[in-house]
């Protein structure tokens, strides 16, 4: 879609495609994941354990925010197997509390993206970056645990790690 010059969306993929929603501060983030085969058994311990990983609030370079990500399947799933119709799920917020950025309600954060946001387009949620927050991530973890459900069923394994931050390289 194509907004005043610039493009928006927040649908991801082809064959199977992930539409995230929500805000940092709203009642939940989310998504619909389409296209996923019927028939599928689901294992939600692993999509959690996923989610899990993300969590905010449990590491030095994390937010402060207490988020238990837990993930609420709304459709597309019948005992523990997938129908075939769009798998909607989402993640409640049970830590936002909007009046914690009044005091930054005119001024841009260093290293968040509400300056970009604005600009872009001509608007600004400065109760933590609306859905440019880490917040949305929720959604696309979840989204993506689905799809290493179904890669691993086929047995394709996937893996990634930083090679380097700043000056500090991984030892090979």
């Amino acid at each position: 879609m194509l907004i005043s010059g610039f493009m928006a969306g927040n649908s991801f993929g082809k064959n199977l495609v992930l539409t995230t929603f929500g805000e940092s501060h709203g009642l939940c983030t989310g998504g619909v994941l389409d296209g996923f085969p019927s028939d599928f058994p689901v294992d939600l311990h692993f999509i959690q354990s996923e989610l899990n990983r993300r969590a905010p609030g449990f590491g030095v370079f994390s937010s402060p925010r207490k988020e238990e990500d837990r993930i609420e399947l709304l459709s597309g799933i019948f005992e523990g197997k997938t129908t075939g119709a769009p798998i909607a799920f989402i993640i409640p917020n049970k830590d936002h509390r909007s009046e914690d950025y009044t005091s930054v309600k005119e001024i841009f954060r260093p290293s968040h993206a509400d300056y970009t946001w604005e600009k872009k387009f001509g608007h600004r949620d400065y109760r933590g970056g609306g859905r440019i927050s880490a917040r949305e991530t929720a959604a696309r973890v979840a989204g993506g645990a689905f799809a290493k459900l179904f890669l691993r069923s086929r047995g394709i394994e996937n893996s990634c790690h930083g090679l380097r931050v700043g000056r500090v390289c991984c030892a090979r």
